[in-house]
């Protein structure tokens, strides 16, 4: 008999303004620290679209009125039947006044030519400059949770 396969999805949208990003500082102490976009869990029964759309609400104080979809960031571990998968989004289409206390850390306006100097988790790092590419791309890392590797580790764009 097969073991259950579970799965998480999460989406994360970055907000473009002329040629900047807004991105979050995040502190060590809420986890992923350095700097990444807004995103989260989508809540069952959204969608990832609807997910992202509240995710930045949530976290900037943004409505976005137009996303664009960029791709898949997914992490599979077969010893324990496990799926993570990240919608990414990116928009220029939005409107709202930052928030004051952000709860996630410090909003900030980055130059998209200069985010990759700030300090970013390694996963964040590698799919950014995809989000400001032609088309979509498709991450897929096969992780040997025994062995602490990746078993395969796939780019793809699309």
């Amino acid at each position: 008999m097969s073991k259950q396969i579970r799965y998480d999805l999460y989406t994360m949208c970055l907000l473009k303004k002329d040629d900047k990003v807004l991105l979050i500082e995040r502190p060590d102490h809420r986890g992923f620290p350095g700097y990444l976009g807004p995103g989260g869990k989508v809540d069952f029964p959204e969608s990832p679209a609807e997910g992202a759309v509240r995710e930045v609400l949530e976290e900037t104080g943004l409505h976005v009125k137009r996303l664009m979809y960029k791709g898949l960031d997914e992490y599979v571990v077969p010893q324990t039947n496990y799926r993570y998968m990240v919608f990414n989004y990116i928009s220029d289409d939005f409107e709202g006044e930052l928030l004051t206390n952000p709860p996630e850390g410090k909003l900030l306006w980055v130059p998209i030519q200069e985010a990759l100097e700030l300090p970013m988790q390694p996963w964040f790092r590698r799919r950014f400059p995809m989000y400001f590419q032609e088309g979509t791309f498709e991450i897929s890392v096969v992780w040997d949770e025994e062995n602490k590797c990746a078993l395969e580790d796939k780019v793809k764009r699309l």
